[in-house]
């Protein structure tokens, strides 16, 4: 077996960078290096208990059977009660899909919709899995710059210049990995306007981040920010970063019945039903109030300050202050053409983060992995100490950095 077996569509497919990036890490650990990753996209806060005691007493009670496919009915109803509560949206069991997190879902969607050469809008910077993904599925990425003069947001010019007979989704992630993004109803509706005139074209909104806002920031989902564009929204969540239980691999998404029928299908054949015992510690979690949340976006906002003044104090480094997420998205440009100590030029973002690992022993994302170079995203979800320590090293690595010579 060779390369030669290996199908046509893998051609077209990269491993995915966050997780190149905590492989390295687990290399260097291993090798007796101390690496501190600011890469990773998980918040280091615990599950809350009783969330965790929920997963537990599903065990002790042996729900650990098959469920039904697309999830309990129990847990569509929570779920339901959660779109009604938290985005004033309705939707029936059979418009509601519980899958082994909201990656599985997203990349069910776009298998079960996209034909090969239909053409998915996928605003840049983006997380890293969507064009992969869409090229999984045969589609074509349709990669649209955002820029951080407006925000890092989709203008609906720029949609609308991208939009063509071909184009089958739009991909909206708010608040967005990697910049904290967060869109208001008003900039939604801006571009629902111009989708208004294309009525073949989908709109998925990746709403993962929905909890964590900064200064008391209003969040709206797409499909209530343009309810007559909410019969072709595929709406996307899942308590992995609410909850702090990535590991628990539990995600939902709720949108038109034809479509949830067609992923319904494909998991049915893929995975099957996610975790019985996930399953119920997601309904405790969506239905039990958050009362951990105002800690944990205090701790986080203390971080993401950290991480901020440490970037204003390098010399060639700028940041604007994310709405949500757990992210800066930094400006490293200055720092693009300097010279190292062993008089190595930096000629990219790459080489910025790869020097910066070696250097510091602080692991960032280019961001040429998320569509953008020029920028490092910095994960900022991490003890405090630690995180202290990252940008002490970050800081006095960037310091020996030297202008080139003209």
């Amino acid at each position: 077996m060779n390369n030669n077996h290996i199908a046509r569509r893998m051609q077209q497919v990269r491993p995915s960078p966050t997780a190149a990036i905590s492989d390295r890490v687990r290399e260097l650990e291993a090798a007796g290096r101390r690496v501190i990753n600011l890469g990773e996209g998980e918040l280091d806060f615990a599950t809350p208990q009783p969330i965790a005691y929920a997963g537990i007493a599903a065990i002790i009670g042996e729900q650990t059977k098959y469920t039904a496919v697309a999830g309990t009915a129990s847990l569509k109803t929570a779920i339901a009660q959660k779109f009604l509560r938290d985005n004033q949206l309705t939707f029936t069991h059979s418009e509601i899909i519980a899958g082994s997190g909201a990656k599985q879902l997203i990349f069910n969607a776009l298998l079960a919709t996209v034909d090969p050469g239909q053409q998915v809008i996928i605003p840049a910077p983006y997380w890293v899995s969507y064009p992969d993904m869409v090229a999984i599925a045969e589609g074509e990425p349709v990669i649209v710059p955002c820029h951080e003069a407006h925000g890092w947001k989709l203008q609906p010019d720029d949609l609308a210049k991208a939009l063509t007979p071909q184009t089958r989704w739009l991909i909206l992630n708010s608040p967005g990995n990697p910049t904290g993004a967060l869109y208001s109803m008003d900039e939604l509706r801006a571009l629902a306007e111009v989708l208004s005139d294309w009525p073949n074209v989908m709109i998925m909104a990746d709403d993962i981040y929905e909890p964590l806002r900064y200064g008391g920031a209003a969040f709206t989902t797409f499909a209530a920010a343009a309810p007559e564009l909410a019969g072709r929204t595929l709406t996307i969540n899942g308590v992995s970063k609410s909850h702090a239980m990535t590991g628990w691999r539990l995600g939902y998404a709720a949108g038109p019945a034809w479509l949830i029928a067609a992923m319904q299908v494909l998991q049915s054949q893929s995975t099957s039903n996610p975790s019985s015992i996930s399953q119920a510690a997601a309904e405790a979690a969506l239905v039990q109030p958050p009362t951990f949340l105002a800690g944990w976006i205090d701790k986080l906002e203390q971080r993401q300050q950290r991480v901020l003044t440490m970037i204003a104090e390098i010399d060639g480094m700028s940041a604007r202050a994310p709405e949500g997420a757990f992210y800066v998205f930094a400006n490293c440009q200055g720092l693009i053409g300097r010279v190292t100590p062993a008089g190595d030029v930096l000629e990219d973002d790459r080489a910025v983060a790869a020097w910066l690992l070696a250097e510091s022993g602080v692991a960032v994302l280019h961001g040429s992995a998320f569509g953008t170079p020029g920028y490092l995203r910095i994960a900022y979800a991490i003890n405090d100490a630690v995180l202290d320590e990252a940008c002490l090293k970050l800081a006095a690595a960037a310091a020996t950095l030297r202008q080139a010579e003209k």
